[in-house]
């Protein structure tokens, strides 16, 4: 017998054991739940009464421990949003302003979001305003959009019933209104950490830990300070409260109502999530592979598991047919991986137990789903007709550094902050606050357990169905390995991309706070040191609440005060230059007027004013994008022909160019706007010995300001101040050559 089939029968041994020994896991956890309702509350009488205690006193110690841990909880939400308010007008002084003053501080796509906002209170009837945003041709010059679909308007849809259904016209301003709801969600957001983490822990002072690591390391764990309504302000609360209620789901030996009520929590924020922001399903892909990985080496009731991947296609069928028929979810790996994952196990199910299909079937699972999955990506995107982002496919390959390109969209989204790999203060940051030390440690300790716990399945041991303090065995529980996994493919993704930073870091604050809190964490340590001086259950319950009270008045002495004094200091945020741009549009300009400039600029105008403009800040449609780099031609070295034969496709009728693009001085040469345009262009650049071909025009946003020919041709300037400069497009031209 040779070494292979050594090798080969081993294999089909171990399986048997591996299975052999889920079975029995899974046998044992499809106990009805009212057995074991009515044999929770027997143990634990009789553990109270070798302990002395009545049953009624546990009650009232456990009712105790309950009602002050969600008073912690909700309290610690409630601080955090009147927090962020008072920060916000500090910041702005928003209650002293006009409203154009307040809408301004709006930039980019918030700007796009706030107005339509305002567009909806403005309609005869919310059924008029919601026709007029998906037939909505008064935005973007020759072109009609479906602004609930493009940009995912469900929120507004939201807000703007919840202010006229609850009387509020009287009351409070729609403005504040607006971000009143942003920052109760940023609140839900803390309170659901909070949460989560008590659940893991056991006490909810792990909670209290969580929200000051939140709070502290605001810069990287929320964009709340730099885009009010960006999307995912809207959606990552509800899926903190999927994920606090998946944690709870997955713990062993849960009662029948609150599994229940966990299931119903995770379908109700499962399903919302997915409608309040456009890429949603990638993140629940990320959270679907942890799953799988979870349940891949039996560590999970395969059951429950599968419960939540139905959970995902009924997310995905129903936002399917309410985001208007969006093909971009039939198309979303995320489908594929469950449908993989659903088929992978009825094949399983079929197949004849012991047969040597069904053991082959069980070693290759993993390579299995990962292989069906792919394939099915690739039929539904042959044969689903769908308008997926091709630059984000692009930019990966760009990114990865599979491919190169000199296209301008390419290089400005490489350009992007958020788009690069993370500086070293993001990781200084982390450092001083304590956050990444803690977090370091947490994770390697759970994942030695977690190790352990695989080998020993392998070797055909079974699971605990309940796993005691005195065990040290943290990584025999399910939503202990779900969040480790979890948060290293989320820290993976933050390694690659600085912006994905504000989807791990939070979850970081949570397992770090969970682990120095934990005994149980503290218990698997010590019996891997084999402490024999003092009792390590004695040692493990006075570390879990003695580190975590020191790591509190460290964090209270040296960040407390300077939160106080950031709300005490009382910043400036004015603005006159775009004021009285602003003003001299709605007094001067024609109704009819077509704006053109900047997206950026454009989104605050569409805000501010109300006109048409030809183009926007958004990054998910490849027309947008391409109208995008055509008007940014303004800042290249084009002719004035050129230029205006790209503004007049578009019928422009107004031109806004602004000094600080066209006299832009970054840090980084090569990323500014007019680098990456003469390098599309194939003009010419000097830099560090290199040179691109020549261009015998200059800048036309520098020579259209010297108002000689042929630019006073095409162009006549009729508003200028320190930033801007304001163009009317000819319509009547002595073409000169």
């Amino acid at each position: 017998m040779d070494f292979s089939e050594c090798n080969f029968r081993y294999c089909v041994a171990v399986t048997k054991k591996m299975s052999s020994g889920a079975a029995d896991l899974r046998q044992r956890k499809k106990q009805n739940c009212m057995e074991s309702d009515k044999m929770a509350p027997e143990e634990r009488n009789k553990e109270n009464s070798k302990l002395g205690r009545s049953p009624k006193y546990m009650l009232i110690q456990r009712l105790a421990k309950l009602f002050f841990g969600c008073l912690a909880a909700v309290t610690s939400g409630m601080m955090y949003a009147v927090y962020l308010s008072t920060y916000h007008e500090r910041k702005f002084w928003f209650s002293s302003r006009q409203e154009l003053e307040r809408e301004i501080t709006f930039q980019g796509d918030s700007a796009i979001y706030y107005s339509f906002y305002k567009e909806l209170l403005k309609a005869p009837s919310f059924e008029r305003g919601v026709y007029e945003l998906t037939h909505n041709n008064k935005t973007i010059s020759l072109k009609m959009i479906n602004a609930v679909q493009q940009m995912t308007l469900y929120p507004e849809l939201i807000a703007s019933v919840l202010y006229q259904a609850s009387g509020s016209e009287e009351v409070i301003e729609p403005v504040y209104f607006y971000i009143g709801i942003v920052f109760g969600l940023q609140g839900i957001y803390v309170t659901a950490l909070f949460v989560t983490s008590w659940v893991m822990s056991g006490t909810w002072l792990a909670g209290m830990l969580t929200v000051a690591w939140f709070i502290i390391n605001r810069t990287d764990t929320t964009r709340i300070d730099y885009s009010i309504p960006s999307r995912e302000n809207w959606a990552l609360p509800y899926f903190a409260c999927q994920v606090a209620a998946l944690t709870g789901y997955l713990k062993k030996n849960l009662n029948c109502s609150a599994e229940k009520f966990c299931y119903l929590l995770v379908s109700a924020s499962t399903y919302t999530f997915m409608m309040m922001w456009e890429y949603s399903h990638y993140l629940l892909f990320v959270q679907a592979v942890s799953l799988f990985l979870l349940d891949s080496f039996a560590l999970a009731q395969t059951e429950k598991v599968h419960e939540v991947y139905k959970i995902y296609l009924f997310s995905l069928f129903l936002g399917y047919l309410l985001q208007f028929e969006n093909s971009a979810l039939l198309v979303s790996p995320l489908l594929s991986l469950v449908a993989a994952l659903m088929l992978s196990k009825c094949l399983q199910m079929n197949m004849k137990k012991g047969t040597l299909m069904s053991r082959l079937l069980k070693i290759m699972y993993i390579y299995l789903v990962l292989t069906i999955t792919v394939t099915l990506n690739f039929l539904l995107k042959m044969f689903v007709p769908h308008k997926e982002n091709e630059h984000l496919l692009k930019f990966i390959e760009v990114k990865l550094g599979l491919n190169t390109a000199k296209n301008f969209t390419m290089n400005w989204l490489l350009c992007q902050e958020s788009l690069q790999a993370p500086s070293q203060d993001f990781f200084l940051r982390l450092t001083q606050s304590s956050l990444l030390p803690f977090y370091i440690l947490v994770l390697i300790i759970c994942l030695f357990s977690v190790t352990q716990v695989i080998f020993r399945r392998i070797c055909g041991e079974p699971l605990k169905e309940t796993v005691k303090l005195e065990d040290g065995r943290i990584g025999e529980r399910p939503e202990i390995v779900y969040h480790v996994i979890h948060t290293l493919l989320l820290g993976c993704l933050a390694m690659c991309l600085e912006g994905m930073k504000y989807l791990w870091t939070p979850y970081v604050c949570m397992l770090a706070a969970f682990g120095v809190c934990s005994p149980e964490l503290w218990m698997t340590l010590f019996k891997w040191l084999r402490l024999k001086a003092v009792h390590p259950i004695l040692l493990a319950l006075i570390l879990s609440m003695a580190v975590p009270t020191i790591i509190g008045f460290s964090l209270w002495k040296e960040f407390f005060p300077r939160i106080m004094t950031e709300l005490s200091e009382l910043q400036e945020f004015y603005d006159p230059d775009t004021v009285e741009l602003m003003t001299w549009i709605k007094r001067q300009a024609p109704v009819a007027a077509v704006f053109a400039g900047s997206p950026q600029l454009m989104g605050v105008i569409k805000l501010c004013t109300g006109w048409m403009v030809s183009s926007l800040p958004l990054y998910n449609d490849d027309d947008l994008l391409k109208r995008n780099e055509n008007i940014y031609q303004i800042y290249s070295k084009r002719s004035a022909e050129d230029i205006y034969k790209i503004l007049t496709s578009y019928k422009a009728n107004f031109l806004v160019i602004e000094d600080s693009i066209c006299n832009e001085v970054g840090p980084v040469r090569g990323c500014r706007v007019k680098d990456l345009l003469d390098i599309a262009n194939g003009h010419v650049v000097c830099e560090e010995g290199d040179s691109y071909a020549y261009s015998k025009y200059g800048r036309f946003c520098h020579e259209i300001k010297m108002n000689y020919s042929p630019y006073v041709n095409y162009f006549t300037r009729v508003y200028w101040n320190r930033s801007y400069f304001v163009y009317r497009i000819n319509t009547v031209i002595s073409f000169q050559s």
